[in-house]
């Protein structure tokens, strides 16, 4: 990804709603802006409710899902990390309520959405002007929004062993092996984690790996057992025994359903 880019939810998820609902990361830093409906988003773990007018900061790297609702609505910019649009290293949740600062962000995204589609000489440098923009517009906001509350015990705790299933999914540690890491029991880690974000420590884990699995599944060409390895699977049999028990599907059949949509 060499410039800014801007897409709405259903295009970022390429049509495929667990690009979204399952837990994973971003490899560019991201803002999201929702327009219309009411959702829910856990990022690092923690669940958050999204609305009318909500941005959320993405940093890459940070572990994350998102489920917009049935009438749900947003926009999201992606920027390269090498661009000259510095973004937050942290996430954020905003919610702008001043109607002149809505304005100004709707705004570029539509200027952002029109540069794409019109394809005119010299868009890409306009996207990158206006991934700036963007950038000033957060940091601004940043200055004057309330400050987050300081994260309780329990919090940093979830938003640390987020950051490790992040880093370490494919390795196959297990959660008794990321809970031994945090010096805490598994039991206590699942019960900090459901508290924060509806899903047990072992809920977050698998949908991490699942969407890892999913898209190397559904993106590229390798073969299921290079796949199975490269995620920390014994064995190519309990790679499509997981898959399977997740979505009903074998991993070849979602293989050749991927190939068949337009996206």
């Amino acid at each position: 990804m060499g410039h800014a880019r801007v897409m709405t939810l259903v295009q970022w998820a390429r049509g495929s709603d667990w690009r979204l609902s399952l837990q994973h990361s971003c490899p560019h830093p991201a803002l999201v802006w929702i327009t219309r409906g009411q959702g829910l988003a856990i990022v690092e773990g923690v669940r958050r409710g999204l609305g009318v007018h909500n941005a959320l900061v993405l940093p890459a790297g940070t572990m994350f899902s998102i489920e917009p609702g049935k009438t749900g609505f947003g926009l999201v910019c992606e920027i390269p990390r090498q661009s000259a649009a510095p973004m937050p290293d942290r996430p954020h949740h905003l919610r702008i309520r001043d109607v002149a600062g809505q304005n100004e962000l709707t705004v570029l995204f539509e200027a952002m959405h029109r540069e794409q589609n019109e394809a005119r000489p010299f868009a890409d440098e306009v996207l990158d002007a206006l991934a700036a923009q963007m950038s000033v517009w957060l940091r601004r906001t940043l200055i004057v929004h309330p400050q987050e509350p300081r994260p309780t015990v329990t919090e940093r705790l979830v938003r640390a062993y987020a950051a490790l299933v992040e880093r370490h999914h494919a390795e196959g540690p297990g959660v008794a092996g990321l809970a031994r890491i945090l010096g805490v029991t598994p039991t206590h880690l699942a019960r900090s984690c459901r508290g924060l974000s509806g899903l047990g420590a072992a809920d977050l884990l698998t949908q991490r790996s699942l969407h890892a699995a999913r898209d190397l599944i559904e993106t590229t060409e390798r073969p299921m057992a290079d796949i199975a390895a490269s995620l920390g699977f014994g064995s190519a049999t309990h790679f499509s025994r997981f898959i399977v028990h997740h979505t009903g599907h074998t991993p070849s059949q979602l293989r050749a359903a991927a190939r068949a949509r337009p996206f």
